[in-house]
């Protein structure tokens, strides 16, 4: 899976309002990595389906992981990019806005955003993921 940061340079961030229940709230737009298809190549698909936007030359900034209950590891690539085209729509995923930086840890946050964004803007950070403590509690960590 990937999360993209898209950003104008300006102070401002874009942002999408997820409507699936099983993640909803504010975060950035992305999605699953289609069979064949190059990381890079699928986040680049993903924004243009969710918001319109075609960007260019996302960079690898972080990832984020956790254990499935089957042992699997589930990994969400972390890109960001300031250079994009296209006009902004959104789409059946939520809706696609954007939002000054300062303001983002106000808006009603999917799970873990206000975290994880750390990941995407600092080079002191590389990588959240989870533990589960012995009575199931899920712990973030960023390193």
């Amino acid at each position: 899976m990937n999360l993209c940061m898209v950003y104008d340079g300006q102070g401002n961030v874009l942002v999408q309002n997820r409507k699936n229940p099983n993640w909803s709230g504010i975060t950035f737009p992305g999605g699953h990595v289609e069979a064949g298809e190059s990381f890079a190549d699928a986040v680049k698909r993903e924004v243009w389906e969710e918001t319109g936007l075609t960007i260019e030359d996302p960079v690898l900034c972080g990832i984020k992981q956790w254990a499935e209950e089957d042992g699997a590891r589930a990994v969400v690539l972390f890109y960001k990019t300031d250079r994009f085209s296209g006009e902004l729509k959104s789409s059946e995923e939520g809706e696609v806005f954007w939002v000054r930086r300062e303001h983002f840890e106000s808006l009603p946050l999917a799970t873990d955003m206000a975290e994880t964004i750390r990941v995407f803007e600092s080079d002191a950070f590389s990588e959240c993921f989870y533990t589960q403590d012995g009575d199931g509690t899920w712990r973030l960590h960023l390193q």
